[in-house]
């Protein structure tokens, strides 16, 4: 006979799968809204972090997304509208095959806006303001629909930059555990996201804006005859390519820029407009934006090709945020997999230990004289992350008495 008590732990269990349906439903229903916020979230918190010492945390987290994540998001939306069009320009000569039956619903809506050689060369800021104006009443539905998305996205960023913190410190103190497994797992997640998200995907996002606005531009002074096929295309292409290892976006440029060469020695142009292309692609494309963010890149602890896995079949099985998702989705398995499904595999106590990749790479040629050498390292590597585990409660105290 079921007690009193148990009968009304049941009803609670009943409550609470309830609730984990409705969560789970409109988790499903914004997934593409919440990792969006997730991406910018890891755009902003550097600089968060940086204007928290001088600013209140709510005037830090405003800043943060008028200054990064508002603009990358409004760059990124110019330059697939702009590379739309071209898509469609495209597709009117060369059937694109299964590509065009996903993209052709958004040609129209492309139209909105003007590529940026027509805007340089015709700069009326009015007359593009009431193009944008007269396209958007005639897609208002679509248009709303995507502000609302992005509304929620900008506020989910705003309260994990300014509160994220706390919300970090209540699911430590809910389901975190004497041996810290939940504290070290979440940092070892952390910090992989940083790589991802601020670094590599960042970077994507940058250099293909750079290069379709470049691209574009450059096909204002190009000889006749000889231009850059595609600018907008193109710079997707090379933001795109720019995931790739070891070649990235030389993938793209190098044979564009191969091409130019040849038809300017068939023409008899000069050549002066292929080796500026080269230029441009190789140093304000390719190697200012890796220099600047390689530093978020190094000392990851993910395998370079799962990485480019769950760049691919990200987008090919959630469709566009998949981008965001599928890295999202290694990063919380292989740590899972590094933390906690050994020990629950072989039934021993959890414990998180952490030894630094340089330590893996010698224990695997180090004879028995140098074991305790690298458990050395490895004891090192963990007061260290203590450490700034201790440095970031700090700063969130800090962040509370201001």
């Amino acid at each position: 006979m079921v007690s009193e008590s148990s009968r009304g732990r049941l009803g609670w269990w009943g409550v609470g799968f309830a609730l984990a349906v409705v969560v789970a439903a409109t988790f499903y229903a914004f997934v593409g809204t919440v990792v969006t916020a997730l991406f910018l979230y890891y755009v902003s918190r550097p600089l968060y972090r940086h204007l928290r010492g001088h600013l209140r945390p709510t005037f830090a987290a405003g800043a943060s997304l008028l200054c990064l994540s508002i603009p990358v998001v409004l760059l990124l939306a110019y330059t697939t509208a702009v590379a739309l069009q071209e898509l469609r320009t495209l597709a009117e000569t060369v059937d694109l095959g299964p590509v065009q039956s996903i993209v052709s619903p958004y040609f129209d809506v492309s139209a909105l806006v003007e590529d940026p050689a027509t805007l340089f060369q015709n700069p009326d800021v009015v007359d593009a303001l009431l193009v944008v104006f007269d396209g958007v009443y005639d897609y208002l539905p679509f248009v709303v629909s995507v502000l609302l998305h992005l509304f929620v996205a900008l506020a989910l960023t705003f309260y994990l930059l300014r509160d994220g913190p706390k919300l970090a410190e209540w699911v430590s103190d809910v389901f975190g555990d004497d041996a810290g497994v939940l504290d070290a797992y979440g940092t070892a997640v952390d910090r992989d996201l940083k790589s991802v998200y601020f670094g590599n995907i960042l970077n994507a996002v940058i250099a293909a804006v750079i290069g379709t606005i470049t691209y574009s531009l450059l096909n204002i002074v190009a000889p006749p005859g000889l231009a850059v096929p595609y600018p907008a295309l193109l710079g997707i292409l090379v933001g795109v390519t720019s995931l790739v290892p070891v070649v990235g976006m030389k993938l793209v440029y190098v044979p564009v820029g191969g091409l130019l060469f040849g038809q300017a020695l068939l023409r008899g142009d000069p050549l002066w407009f292929p080796v500026v292309f080269f230029v441009v692609s190789g140093i304000l494309i390719d190697g200012i934006p890796d220099l600047l963010l390689r530093p978020y890149v190094s000392g990851r602890n993910l395998h370079v090709g799962l990485v480019m896995v769950a760049y691919i079949l990200g987008p090919l099985l959630f469709g566009w945020y998949g981008l965001f998702l599928g890295p999202l989705l290694l990063v919380l398995v292989f740590h899972f997999a590094r933390f906690v499904l050994p020990e629950l595999l072989d039934g021993t106590p959890i414990q998180p230990i952490v030894v630094s990749p340089a330590a893996l790479r010698q224990s695997h040629h180090s004879t028995p004289a140098t074991a305790g050498s690298v458990a050395a390292e490895s004891e090192v590597t963990d007061s260290t992350e203590a450490e700034s585990v201790e440095e970031d409660a700090e700063d969130d105290e800090r962040e509370d008495t201001q």
